[in-house]
Parts: C-alpha cells; sequence; structure tokens
C-alpha cells in the first residue's frame, strides 16, 4: 500500500460519532462527531463537518472542523476549508479563501526536548 493510499472513507451523507483511529490515510466527507487519533492523515473533504478532538500526523481539511487539531507534521487549510478552534502543529499551510478562526501555536511536536 502507498503512503498516499486512502485507507478508509466515510461517504457523504454518513453521520458517524465516537472515537477514531487509524493507520495511513482516511477521508470523512460526511460529518462526524468525536476524537480522531493517528499517525497517518486526516482528509477532510469540502462537504465534510467534523467537530471534536484530532490529534494527527498530518490534518488536509477542504470541509469545516471546529475542535482542537494536534498534528505532528502539517496542517493545510484548502481554499474551501473552516476552522474554528486551536491548532497546535509545526507547519500551517493556508490557500487563499480559506477561513480561520482561532489560535494557532507552532511548534515542533515530534521533535525531543532540547
Amino acid at each position: 500500500m502507498s503512503k498516499d493510499e486512502i485507507n478508509a472513507f466515510l461517504g457523504a451523507g454518513t453521520v458517524y460519532q465516537g472515537k477514531l483511529a487509524f493507520q495511513g490515510a482516511v477521508r470523512i466527507d460526511g460529518t462526524f462527531s468525536g476524537e480522531v487519533n493517528s499517525d497517518g492523515t486526516l482528509i477532510v473533504g469540502k462537504d465534510a463537518v467534523i467537530d471534536g478532538t484530532l490529534n494527527v500526523g498530518e490534518l488536509l481539511l477542504s470541509g469545516r472542523f471546529t475542535g482542537d487539531v494536534q498534528a505532528r507534521q502539517r496542517v493545510v487549510i484548502h481554499r474551501a476549508g473552516q476552522l474554528e478552534g486551536v491548532i497546535n502543529a509545526p507547519v500551517l499551510v493556508m490557500e487563499d479563501g480559506a477561513v480561520l478562526q482561532g489560535q494557532v501555536n507552532m511548534q515542533n511536536l515530534s521533535a525531543g526536548a532540547e
């Protein structure tokens, strides 16, 4: 399985609530409320609505997210993306048109203490 291959897909029109843990990459296009834990990549499609806590390697956001994000690699908010909450990540990328309402803490979460 390649690094960029999506392991699971939670489709549009579906509603999920609870805890999600995965390896690799997962794409959500539906509605999810809860907690996500992974060292992998979470892809949030443009029609997705997520409310909760994310602790991931990488977040690629095109939909709406409300809550706290902890990303070890980076957070990318695409032009259709809307994020309301707190971001903790070493890298933040925002395209023109992306919306961010909240707080950003840029620190390398994967590095050891110096």
